[in-house]
């Protein structure tokens, strides 16, 4: 795929950030921004089963959505304590995905700061996200539009990233915020999605320390090169036209899908998927 590597710095200030890429909505990765932080040398994953081993945590696979999934519903729950010896022992599928782990251990909040840099970062929700050897997180974008300061904590991760006006070259899923779930970004089938040629995107590895921003509406997909966890910081939107749209998934797209999944079942994920296809095609004069 058309894949250009992230923009890197080592430091930057907060007059830096907001004229070269918050303004902008260009993506970074800043090397140096955590180094004061407290987690920067503390958190590992033996550190996390230490502190909050005890917590049963909900889990993620990569399994097809089908019409019985409720919004973000888990698939499994463990002990936090026995999911990290997971991820040492094996690979697996097993993610955990937007976990609030400050509400459960808010002694971790000792551990991080809020970087002054031109975001004004919502302070309530701090999420994490866990997986293992090679595991994926789906191409998808944030139901909310937010900006996202993304930091990675032990091991290795691959980010792809798209800006909102590659949309149409991805097969996105009608009323969801996913594409098609059987695109491999790893290898991609242009035989089946030949419109992925077109799609012009940007990637990175992030290391323990390292912190990515991703701006507004920007699809993402990560996948764990080794077993490691994540934090994210968000921000709302500037722009009012993605206010609105973030206003929209959350108060209508939302609840518009989990009706018809309730009235159509699996027929109205396979119909989205099928379109998915069948209007990607139609807009580039593709025959369906």
């Amino acid at each position: 795929m058309k894949l250009t590597e992230i923009h890197r710095v080592k430091n930057i200030t907060k007059e830096e950030f907001v004229k070269n890429y918050l303004k902008p909505q260009k993506p970074v990765v800043i090397e140096n921004l955590i180094g004061d932080w407290p987690a920067y040398d503390k958190w590992s994953l033996d550190y996390i089963k230490e502190i909050a081993g005890n917590k049963e945590v909900p889990l993620y696979d990569d399994r097809p959505v089908t019409h019985e999934d409720g919004f973000n519903q888990a698939h499994a729950k463990m002990k936090m304590a026995d999911y990290v010896d997971l991820l040492k022992r094996e690979p697996t599928n097993y993610r955990i995905f937007l976990y609030n782990i400050m509400k459960e251990v808010p002694s971790l909040k000792k551990d991080f700061k809020f970087p002054k840099i031109g975001l004004r970062l919502i302070k309530q929700i701090p999420m994490v996200f866990f997986g293992g050897e090679n595991s994926k997180v789906f191409m998808h974008h944030d139901i909310d539009w937010a900006n996202i300061l993304h930091f990675h904590f032990h091991g290795k991760k691959q980010c792809i990233l798209f800006p909102p006006d590659q949309t149409e070259n991805l097969y996105k899923v009608p009323h969801s915020l996913i594409t098609r779930e059987d695109i491999d970004f790893d290898n991609p089938d242009f035989d089946k999605f030949p419109v992925l040629k077109k799609a012009e995107g940007l990637v990175c590895s992030l290391e323990h320390g390292e912190a990515l921003y991703m701006p507004e509406g920007y699809w993402h997909y990560m996948k764990y090169l080794t077993p490691g966890f994540s934090m994210s910081l968000r921000a709302l939107p500037r722009k009012p036209k993605h206010l609105l749209k973030a206003v929209y998934n959350v108060f209508i797209m939302r609840h518009f899908d989990n009706l018809m999944r309730r009235r159509k079942g699996q027929a109205w994920i396979d119909e989205k998927n099928e379109r998915a296809i069948a209007e990607t095609h139609k807009r580039h004069g593709l025959a369906v």
